[in-house]
Parts: structure tokens; C-alpha cells; sequence
């Protein structure tokens, strides 16, 4: 399984990005999709899931901002990051979890740069 992301690059403060990542590969059925994130010398943090069926979840720091979706036909998970801040600033990574075998992939990661 591949993950690929898009998206990602300079904003100032209050902007918004929309972060894409496409799975592909032998992918039978996906439950989970997310987004984590990180910072140089932090630990990767959980930003937002959605579940196969819809249900999301976000982290507190996002709630109000931020808009996890998914395109189940493609295989496809979307970020919507709206308001941005400087701390949103980190290396952005798709996370996806398989139904069948409840392996989990993560892609390359995106860079997303809040200017203040």
C-alpha cells in the first residue's frame, strides 16, 4: 500500500490549505483514516481520523478549524485547515488502517509553514 500526499506549503496566519493523500496498491477495504503531525524535537501527534463509516475525530487544537473527509470510491483522505496559526506548523503525514488486516501505513508527509 502508497500513500500519497498533497498539498502542503507557505501560509500566512488566518489562511487555509487543503492537504490530500490518495492511497493505492492491493487495498482490499480501509477503516480509519487521519492525519498526524509533527514538529522537530516533538512527538507526532494525532490531528484528526474519520472512520469508514464517517465519524471523525479531532484534536483539541483543531477542533473549530480544522475538516477531516474522506472519498471512499478513491481511496482518498482530505484535510481542510482553515485559520491556520504559526503552531500549526509541522510535517503533516496521512495515516490509513486496513479493515482486513488492521495494518496501518502512513505516507511520506507534507510540509505545511504558517507565516505569522
Amino acid at each position: 500500500v502508497q500513500l500519497q500526499a498533497y498539498g502542503g506549503g507557505l501560509v500566512q496566519a488566518g489562511g487555509s490549505l487543503r492537504l490530500s493523500c490518495a492511497a493505492s496498491g492491493s487495498i482490499f477495504s480501509i477503516n480509519r483514516m487521519g492525519w498526524d503531525r509533527q514538529t522537530p524535537g516533538k512527538q507526532r501527534e494525532l490531528v484528526a481520523t474519520i472512520t469508514s463509516g464517517g465519524t471523525t475525530n479531532y484534536a483539541d487544537s483543531v477542533k473549530g478549524r480544522f475538516t477531516i473527509s474522506r472519498d471512499n470510491a478513491k481511496n482518498t483522505v482530505f484535510l481542510q485547515m482553515n485559520s491556520l496559526k504559526p503552531e500549526d506548523t509541522a510535517v503533516y503525514y496521512c495515516r490509513v488502517r486496513m479493515a482486513d488486516t488492521s495494518n496501518t501505513y502512513w505516507g511520506q508527509g507534507t510540509l505545511v509553514t504558517v507565516s505569522s
